[in-house]
């Protein structure tokens, strides 16, 4: 059973469509680069108390400082920034090998890195991933809101990619954090799309679309933009 059919229900977890403030400033994949990322949000001019930061998922794996990344966004949270944490396919299948034991997980998640995650934490093996125990309460609190997408007037925040013409409650999690497909498929939708996943040596703009992951655990860059103005920044 490859990846791309690892069961899934239907997305029912209540999405989040107010927007606070003037301005989303939208992170792509981090990848445990702690370091860039720490930069990254000293160079972005958000207002904490009017602007939302939302990040498109993959905090983990195969960088060094997973665990960092995720205290850095938790301690944004605590603070009172409006922060919208989306799931990524790397955090889906951690949080999906803790539900089902699928013993045909342990093989992707090695291929994809989890070992950077669990020696960030301290962990020693997989085997700790069953039970999730290595990780502090606020960080299993915090894995346990990410949302499968978020959805504004004019933007549709998510982190590989939709079907399109296929309503957004209609999206399964595989779709939503792991399909490639995203950018070979025509689309002109009614809201712009912000997607990473899908690494890139620089942003993408075109098609409705706006693509941010550009490959910064890969030694490129890290990179956010700033929405509706469209301006991006790189560490």
């Amino acid at each position: 059973m490859g990846v791309d059919r690892v069961a899934s229900p239907v997305v029912r977890k209540e999405r989040m469509e107010k927007q606070i403030g003037n301005r989303i400033f939208a992170i792509g994949d981090i990848h445990g680069c702690d370091h860039r990322f720490a930069r990254l949000l000293e160079r972005l001019p958000f207002d904490p108390g009017r602007d939302t930061l939302v990040f498109l998922g993959d905090y983990i794996d195969r960088g060094p400082g997973s665990r960092h990344v995720v205290e850095r966004i938790c301690g944004l949270i605590e603070a009172g920034v409006h922060v919208v944490p989306l799931i990524g396919n790397h955090e889906y299948l951690m949080l999906e090998y803790h539900r089902t034991g699928d013993p045909v997980l342990p093989h992707y998640l090695n291929r994809i890195g989890i070992q950077a995650t669990l020696e960030s934490y301290g962990a020693a093996n997989l085997h700790a991933v069953r039970d999730l125990g290595f990780l502090p309460a606020t960080h299993r609190r915090f894995f346990d809101s990410l949302l499968p997408y978020w959805e504004t007037g004019d933007y549709v925040f998510v982190h590989a990619g939709i079907v399109p013409g296929l309503p957004l409650a209609l999206h399964d999690l595989p779709t939503l954090c792991e399909t490639r497909n995203f950018l070979a498929t025509p689309y002109q939708g009614p809201k712009t799309v912000v997607f990473g996943h899908t690494p890139l040596e620089t942003p993408l703009v075109a098609d409705c679309r706006i693509g941010i992951d550009t490959g910064a655990v890969y030694g490129n860059l890290l990179t956010a933009v700033e929405l509706p103005a469209r301006i991006f920044y790189h560490t």
